[in-house]
């Protein structure tokens, strides 16, 4: 009689996960699954403000990318991530985040070379228009983010552990304001001010309007924080019963 081979091993972020008694199909736990939403929020949004930050609007009179809208999302998800995954989390994500940033631009710059057919709705003018960041911009959007993402984790985690895992919403507002400040002047600093698009105070001008909305988001997001731990703390306690 053949002797069937063991079951592989729990693969995932849980060691609870278990596989089923045919060892062919892997059942998630809570845990896993959560992760798993966030990590796929936090990198559709990631990706999606590099590859929409090239346009420009005005509000209230100050000049902004286009690219700060999706972030508020980013920095919920960077909170939650935090608070039941650790840094050590926070910081693969980040990781990934950039690869498939980078990734998503080379993909893009492939696409610039081919030929738009003559019926084609968008010609190549138009397309590499809103997808043909520079080099600068690219360079600038990945030191930043990376940066301001390992740093928000590690603000977090120090704010938590000197108010015993209370006040949620300072390590939340805390890390999220540190870590964009930092964010912000790099990429302007590094995509306009080095390439000589603006003058030095032009970049000091934009960071600093920037800044302003997502201090102000940063302020904004603490209820939808708050709402997302409850969402998850109900979810984790059917954990065991799951």
């Amino acid at each position: 009689m053949a002797v069937s081979p063991p079951a592989p091993e729990p693969v995932g972020l849980d060691a609870r996960a278990l596989w089923d008694h045919e060892g062919e199909r892997y059942r998630p736990t809570r845990r896993d699954t959560v992760f798993l939403v966030l990590a796929g929020i936090f990198l559709t949004h990631a990706i999606l403000g590099e590859l929409i930050g090239g346009k420009l609007f005005v509000f209230a009179g100050f000049v902004m990318s286009i690219g700060v809208i999706p972030w508020p999302v980013v920095f919920i998800t960077t909170d939650l991530v935090n608070e039941y995954y650790g840094p050590r989390a926070v910081r693969r994500l980040t990781l990934l985040a950039i690869g498939l940033i980078v990734y998503a631009f080379v993909l893009l710059y492939l696409c610039m070379l081919v030929p738009a057919a003559t019926i084609s709705p968008v010609d190549d003018l138009a397309f590499v228009a809103v997808f043909g960041q520079s080099l600068w911009i690219i360079a600038g959007s990945v030191v930043a983010f990376a940066a301001s993402q390992l740093l928000d984790a590690a603000v977090f985690v120090a704010a938590r552990a000197w108010t015993g895992g209370r006040l949620l919403w300072l390590r939340a507002v805390g890390s999220t304001v540190i870590s964009q400040f930092v964010d912000t002047f790099i990429i302007n600093a590094i995509a306009f001010g080095l390439p000589g698009k603006i003058s030095p105070a032009q970049v000091i001008e934009l960071s600093f309007t920037n800044y302003t909305y997502k201090f102000v988001v940063a302020i904004a997001t603490l209820p939808f924080i708050y709402l997302g731990h409850q969402l998850v703390d109900r979810y984790f306690a059917g954990d065991a019963g799951g």
